[in-house]
């Protein structure tokens, strides 16, 4: 597995991860609150399907940490589980804390764009037992400051992380303008490539990426890489079949895991989406296996 303890908290035996996002709140988009509107409950909810890890802000985080420890499934599994089979954990599910805030999500953006980290980050994540933190790295057209400011903030928190041992994941978007007036992710597989090789050289210890618009270009991004996890970033709502069939192409690809919020966290069943992903990502399962985990 890893060098590093806390990764190996947060990827499962198999080295496989899913970290289910619920940090929305922190960017102050209306959009992003659905299904989180009552965020203990949605905490509550995600730790009993029981991903590898959720995605927190740090207000939050103690919601997830305050939970017992306790088996997300009761039936008996095989020692060799099939697809589709769940698998029972003793663990709450690893936190992965949010460390900055920024104001690039919604439809009526200021002129003035900015991307923060918190005060004493990654202390804050040692309290709070955290296995990663995780950082943005913007790329908009014509967004120069902040993109500098993503820089240093990388810059900055990445001697804190070897400090003290925490895990960096650095979340590089390569954004272009929306149809109204917002950013929306850019599918752009030189883009997506080129961003995530610069987050590996500023120091990241695992990657969360959108995926690019042709999925069997995944790839790319895993090479750029050079040997460090890469996470697909989940993006809006699209169908439940679309979000099971790219995930597995992601993870033919190369994808070490996934990090979704918006098509769990949305969706009127948020423990049994959770538990479809959790099969496709470390028992190998196909569509039809995930759709009768949804549907069961």
């Amino acid at each position: 597995m890893f060098h590093n303890p806390r990764l190996n908290r947060l990827f499962a035996a198999d080295g496989r991860c899913f970290d289910l996002a619920l940090d929305h709140g922190v960017f102050r988009n209306p959009a992003f609150l659905a299904g989180i509107e009552d965020l203990p409950a949605a905490v509550a909810t995600a730790v009993d399907a029981g991903p590898d890890a959720i995605q927190l802000g740090a207000g939050q985080a103690h919601l997830l940490q305050s939970v017992a420890c306790q088996p997300v499934a009761s039936q008996p599994v095989a020692a060799q589980p099939v697809a589709g089979q769940l698998v029972v954990s003793k663990h709450r599910p690893a936190l992965v804390l949010r460390i900055d805030v920024a104001n690039v999500y919604g439809d009526h953006l200021p002129a003035q764009l900015f991307c923060l980290t918190l005060g004493r980050a990654v202390e804050q994540a040692v309290r709070a037992d955290a296995a990663a933190v995780v950082l943005n790295l913007f790329e908009a057209p014509g967004q120069t400051d902040l993109y500098r400011q993503c820089l240093a903030n990388i810059a900055a928190v990445k001697p804190e992380c070897e400090r003290f041992g925490m895990p960096l994941m650095i979340e590089p978007l390569a954004l272009e303008p929306g149809a109204c007036g917002n950013y929306e992710s850019s599918g752009d597989a030189t883009r997506i490539v080129t961003l995530v090789r610069q987050a590996v050289e500023l120091g990241a210890d695992l990657i969360k990426c959108d995926p690019p618009a042709k999925s069997a270009d995944f790839h790319r991004a895993v090479e750029a890489a050079s040997g460090r996890p890469v996470l697909a970033r989940g993006g809006g709502r699209i169908p439940e079949e679309t979000v099971f069939l790219r995930t597995r192409e992601l993870m033919q690809q190369g994808a070490r895991g996934i990090v979704y919020g918006r098509n769990i966290i949305q969706h009127p069943r948020p423990r049994q989406m959770t538990r479809a992903l959790m099969a496709i990502v470390h028992q190998g399962a196909g569509v039809p296996e995930a759709m009768a985990i949804l549907n069961g």
